[in-house]
């Protein structure tokens, strides 16, 4: 997740641009630049770090100019460093480009240009874009400078593949700006003598609410005059613009009240950007071949948190389809335990932010033991990224609440690919299975859109129990850790107690804390363990407990007379599940929380990188 401004109009572009970077830095943080179009040439300025270095760095280039574009970045492709700041240019210097999204194929690409003698300056997908338009414009046909960059744009569409958006200025044509959309989010301000291109409404607010969003396959041409909308094909479309009459502090979240909730809904997209890269030959990615990934003996997952849930999910993935022992710790309790140095140990360190003290001190030690280190984490050249010998990166974009949504979501679609992988790569799974579960796994993002469409189901319940002291989840095989999870998510946004518990245990000692009337949450989808469910549902529900049964459609209707209010959710499979019956507990927490007026994104005592042991 990245965010692009576009100005074009009468005024100095530059003020525009900066301040709608300020407004994008929730989109990402790690690098910022501007483009100027100034006396028909391009002048481009960036610094790595927040938008406040840019603008430092601006003031003394001080460009001007009534057209450009700018970007604040959340790195995908290459470390946050100059070089790898947007804006990109071509060989020429003279095209330009910014990009939020995923070029799939880059890779390609840049092979054939750097075979057609294109000379690349930076680590980043974005600058194929770049040279493909200037090598598509050398046959590109038009009358005007104008139609042949729209015609090497439309060409260029054709040959890259993935999610993205991106804007486009040519020193050719002044007073023009170029935006394209397919999969990733962009959108037009209508001005007065002015016009903006930007990745989300709050860059451009204070200055127009009149805003056209772009669909995919679309392109928007920009001048100070007025707009175009073009469709793939190039033939033009009429403009249907809406009014947006959110302020600015909602419209920074989208229209959202708070970061987490439209965090929660962010967690479709986040889950198919991740899986756009999960099909990396995990061998090369951890720079094993067969015969030692074969040798493989057990597996260390270290992690901290909503992130050690994750982990412990991913226990059962990679036991199930691997065959591989592994263990889950605490980074804080693996740093200071006895761990025997054992031959063929792969560690894995599970981490949103990859600042985690705790957790960058314990796989340090598991470097020191010898071990194989792979770390799983959202955030590009962070320090554990750099400790670890490979990384696999979640691709959620900034995640502003503390409360963990979709890197948690995003954490469990990894770990459930690099299990896949390793169960081929033992022969634990044949190459057709792999084929048919990886297929499976790509639907994910498509159960996940249709999961967050529960949230007033949610909402309306959280209204009978949200005064409760004491809450219970409950759940089994794979959905104990959910209910961990969930405990923990409530805990930190309402401040109520919770608990989290395997629904087996209960017995065994916590049933003695329900009292009358005592919220308790049963992840219980229509699965193998149903029935062991059922009856954990009615043991609770005859102590008093009020049961808030989390199922699918089959399940509501088996359980309808063992309890007291269901939540439905769709079904994908028995180990994809706890995917999605999180949503339903990330909804619990938000919804107890907002009704007992707490500070949501910015839980007290909390913070959202523990950088400290």
């Amino acid at each position: 997740m990245c965010g692009i401004i576009g100005y074009v109009g009468k005024k100095n572009s530059v003020p525009f641009i900066i301040d709608g970077l300020k407004k994008l830095e929730y989109r990402g943080y790690d690098s910022a630049g501007i483009s100027i179009l100034q006396e028909e040439k391009l002048v481009t300025v960036r610094a790595v770090g927040k938008v406040a270095e840019l603008e430092k760095a601006a003031l003394l280039a001080n460009p001007k100019g009534q057209c450009g574009i700018g970007h604040t970045r959340w790195a995908t492709h290459g470390k946050p460093c100059e070089e790898n700041s947007h804006p990109h240019t071509d060989c020429t210097g003279e095209i330009v480009v910014v990009h939020n999204g995923i070029i799939e194929n880059f890779l390609t690409l840049r092979e054939k240009l750097s075979s057609l003698g294109h000379r690349f300056k930076s680590e980043t997908d974005t600058e194929v874009i770049a040279h493909l338009i200037e090598e598509n414009l050398k046959t590109a046909c038009g009358a005007t400078p104008k139609e042949r960059l729209i015609n090497a744009v439309r060409k260029t569409n054709g040959e890259i593949s993935g999610a993205y958006a991106y804007g486009v200025l040519w020193a050719q044509v002044p007073g023009f700006l170029l935006g394209v959309k397919n999969q990733s989010p962009m959108v037009v301000g209508l001005g007065k003598d002015e016009n903006f291109l930007s990745s989300d409404v709050p860059a451009f607010l204070k200055h127009t609410n009149k805003v056209l969003f772009l669909e995919d396959g679309e392109m928007a041409e920009l001048t100070e005059t007025g707009v175009k909308l073009l469709d793939k094909n190039g033939a033009e479309k009429p403009l249907k613009p809406v009014k947006i009459n959110w302020d600015q502090k909602t419209a920074e979240k989208g229209g959202y009240e708070h970061f987490m909730l439209k965090e929660i809904y962010d967690q479709p997209q986040a889950i198919e950007d991740t899986l756009r890269t999960a099909q990396t030959d995990f061998g090369k990615l951890l720079n094993l071949n067969t015969r030692e990934l074969r040798a493989l003996q057990q597996v260390h997952i270290i992690a901290c948190g909503t992130a050690y849930h994750a982990g412990l999910v991913g226990k059962y993935y990679i036991e199930n389809f691997a065959g591989i022992p592994v263990t889950v710790d605490l980074a804080s309790e693996y740093k200071y335990r006895c761990v025997p140095r054992t031959a063929g140990t792969l560690a894995i360190a599970v981490s949103q932010s990859g600042e985690t003290a705790d957790t960058i001190g314990a796989i340090r030690k598991a470097k020191e033991l010898g071990f194989k280190t792979l770390a799983i984490c959202n955030v590009l050249a962070s320090t554990l990224t750099r400790v670890c010998d490979a990384t696999f990166y979640t691709h959620c974009g900034p995640e502003i609440s503390v409360a963990s949504t979709k890197a948690f979501t995003s954490q469990l679609t990894s770990l459930y690919a690099l299990a896949l992988f390793l169960g081929k790569a033992k022969g634990n799974i044949s190459e057709a299975s792999f084929n048919s579960l990886y297929k499976e796994l790509l639907t994910l993002s498509k159960f996940m859109a249709d999961a967050v469409k529960i949230e007033y189901e949610v909402r309306h319940i959280t209204k009978r129990v949200y005064k409760a002291p004491h809450f219970l989840f409950l759940g089994r095989n794979v959905n104990f850790p959910i209910a961990l999870e969930g405990a923990l998510k409530l805990k930190e946004v309402s401040y109520r107690s919770a608990e989290g518990f395997a629904a087996g245990e209960i017995k065994h000692g916590p049933i003695s804390i329900i009292e009358k009337g005592t919220p308790t949450i049963v992840l219980m989808p229509a699965d193998s363990l149903f029935e062991k469910m059922l009856s954990a549902c009615q043991e609770c529900r005859a102590r008093g407990a009020f049961v808030i049964a989390v199922t699918t459609q089959e399940g509501a209707r088996l359980a309808k007379d063992s309890v007291d209010k269901t939540i439905i959710l769709p079904y994908a499979g028995e180990l994809l599940q706890p995917v999605l019956n999180v949503v339903a507990l990330q909804f619990f927490a938000y919804w107890t929380a907002k009704r007992l007026g707490c500070e949501i994104d910015q839980p007290r005592n909390l913070a959202k990188s523990v950088t400290v042991e």
